[in-house]
């Protein structure tokens, strides 16, 4: 792949050959005629965060660092055995909108809960962080225990792998009604991950994303979120990539198998086209950033002791999608991602415990 001058970051790719959407050249504000700078669609997760040895983990039926969905039950059941240690929002793509907050940028998130504790505290927490919640609420349902908020058991080991066992909850209930294009269009950038192909009704969920997004001259990004996951959803992921996607996100196992390439460098070019940009992040390698016919080497940046590798993904994008809409270029931008999945790592839990603000200015990002 010959290195050759990359296209403006943010200069998202023309759709259904009209113009490219309109973005403003200077970073965006608050005041500006944008009322977010990121809209997340996602899952909807309360985090039960614990530690265990992995032996504990095939007791549970556990594949060690994987994902199992279980109903609302079985995550009791677990939580009974480990214990949990912290209990705070979560769900990937809910990950990254926090991050964005917490660099300075204006994020929503679109997901359901239910009209119960957990999701009363999901919303609150929300708020709190800086970020919109724009929630679809279900009403508990007697005898249906899954009518309930989404939660995630998050097992972590001693070699800071996280085990999760998810149930959805009514998060797997999110339907097009609750996806409001008007939302989706008050934004620069649209980000959702692979998880939501998932859901039931993802098909028109994905058809309003993509049309709203489209309509209002907005981008889009999309996390591959795991690699079985592309196995089942390959056909839908080729055309979004293809067609409608400006900003990937994939880590190493992902991005070949979405490319059905031997390595890295391989997938990066068969995936590369005009107006796409693809982030590859490779753990404590740092990162790949293909865009243009250009790629380019990001360091991850050094942690004195890895604690938790769960959201360093998550925060990665965050950091990416801060730097697509505040007008900064395609390297300073995965550094800001790099910035904030090193602070991410360092602590137990997938959100940050440190304004990434602070961080990005104390190293000279900002």
């Amino acid at each position: 792949m010959p290195p050759v001058p990359a296209p403006p970051f943010g200069a998202a790719r023309p759709h259904d050959g009209g113009a490219g959407p309109a973005r403003d050249p200077e970073p965006t504000s608050r005041g500006s005629s944008r009322s977010f700078d990121v809209v997340c669609v996602g899952n909807a997760l309360m985090d039960f965060l614990s530690f265990a040895d992995s032996s504990a983990l095939g007791s549970l039926g556990l594949a060690p660092g994987g994902m199992t969905l279980v109903d609302v039950p079985t995550t009791s059941r677990i939580a009974e055995a480990v214990g949990v240690s912290r209990r705070v929002p979560g769900g990937t793509v809910t990950n990254t909108a926090v991050g964005i907050a917490s660099f300075g940028g204006s994020p929503a998130f679109v997901g359901a809960v239910a009209d119960d504790e957990l999701g009363d505290r999901y919303a609150a927490d929300l708020e709190d962080s800086g970020v919109l919640a724009v929630l679809e609420r279900f009403a508990p349902v007697p005898g249906d225990a899954d009518a309930a908020t989404g939660r995630c058991m998050v097992v972590v080991t001693p070699d800071a792998e996280r085990t999760m066992a998810t149930a959805l909850g009514v998060g797997g209930r999110l339907d097009r009604t609750g996806v409001p294009p008007d939302v989706l269009g008050s934004s620069r950038l649209v980000y959702f991950d692979g998880y939501l192909l998932d859901l039931p009704d993802a098909p028109a969920i994905v058809e309003t994303i993509v049309s709203s997004t489209r309509a209002a001259g907005a981008a889009i990004a999309l996390g591959l979120a795991d690699a079985m996951l592309v196995e089942r959803h390959r056909g839908t992921l080729e055309w979004l990539v293809a067609d409608c996607v400006d900003v990937l996100f994939a880590n190493e196992g992902e991005v070949v198998a979405l490319a059905r390439r031997r390595s890295v460098e391989e997938s990066l070019d068969a995936l590369d086209h005009e107006g796409l940009t693809t982030v590859a992040t490779l753990g404590a390698s740092g990162a790949l950033v293909s865009s243009g016919g250009l790629v380019i080497e990001v360091p991850a940046v050094h942690v004195d002791a890895v604690v938790d590798a769960t959201g360093a993904g998550d925060l990665f994008a965050a950091g990416v999608c801060f730097g697509y809409t505040h007008g900064y270029g395609i390297e300073q931008a995965a550094r800001f991602g790099a910035l904030a999945a090193a602070e991410v790592i360092g602590h137990l839990g997938a959100r940050p415990e440190r304004s990434l603000a602070a961080l990005a200015a104390d190293a000279g990002l900002l």
